[in-house]
């Protein structure tokens, strides 16, 4: 099974000529032919279980997975078959679906690495030719995003920032103008308390204008008294007729 992102037909499986696990690999190649993955993994699995280095395993092992779309399992099962092999061909196809599993998960970087082994293997492959311009491709593109996103953050960052010293500054203002206000009314307040405050002899303007009407008023009681005292003793005493 090869893969051009999504896995075409070439080398879909391969057999084993072995003769501990030959039985289940090849069983689980007919159920992957019928598109049975799940059937297929588990002959695979059992294969393993008797040669756990066999190449044929755990590449077709790693197929089945992908089919399935469990594609770190089978980017696993892919690490596990490269070094069981000294085949170029074998190695570059492993490889090629290494970079194929790494795709899926967007780690372009390594994706595009694989790509370049597998090449360095086989060059005439035009899939996985294909494969490493779309994977740079890709990259590219996802550090393009990366480079917006970073300065989208620092924009709104500093953005942040100078709304944050806009506010400082508002509250400031906000702060001195209270405190201005506060500072005005100590001062009419403190010039009022002069005022009510006694002068001179010690007492305020309203007490001693208030004692001044109260002196006005006794001496015209007073001077009353005396009027009407003169009045009836110039009704007790009339002049005498002689």
């Amino acid at each position: 099974m090869r893969t051009l992102f999504i896995l075409l037909g070439m080398l879909a499986f391969v057999p084993s000529f072995a003769q501990k696990e030959s039985a289940n690999v090849n069983a689980g190649n007919k159920l992957y032919n019928k598109q049975k993955y799940t059937e297929a993994e588990s002959a695979y699995r059992d294969a393993l279980k008797k040669n756990k280095k066999s190449f044929e395993a755990n590449y077709n092992l790693g197929n089945a997975l992908y089919k399935q779309n469990k594609y770190a399992e089978a980017l696993n099962a892919y690490k596990q078959a490269l070094p069981l092999t000294q085949d170029k061909k074998r190695m570059a196809s492993a490889m090629h679906n290494l970079g194929n599993s790494l795709m899926t998960q967007r780690q372009y970087d390594k994706a595009l690495e694989a790509y370049k082994q597998s090449l360095l293997l086989n060059p005439d492959d035009n899939e996985t030719r294909f494969n490493y311009a779309f994977a740079k491709a890709m990259m590219k593109n996802q550090q393009n995003k990366n480079k917006n996103k970073n300065k989208d953050k620092k924009n709104k960052d500093q953005q942040k920032q100078q709304d944050k010293k806009d506010q400082n500054k508002k509250d400031q203002k906000n702060n001195n103008q209270q405190n201005n206000n506060q500072n005005q009314n100590n001062k009419d307040q403190q010039n009022k308390n002069q005022q009510q405050q006694p002068q001179g002899g010690g007492m305020s303007k309203q007490n001693a204008e208030q004692i001044l009407d109260a002196i006005q008023q006794n001496e015209k009681n007073v001077q009353q008294k005396m009027n009407e005292r003169k009045a009836k003793a110039r009704s007790q005493n009339p002049e005498k007729d002689w």
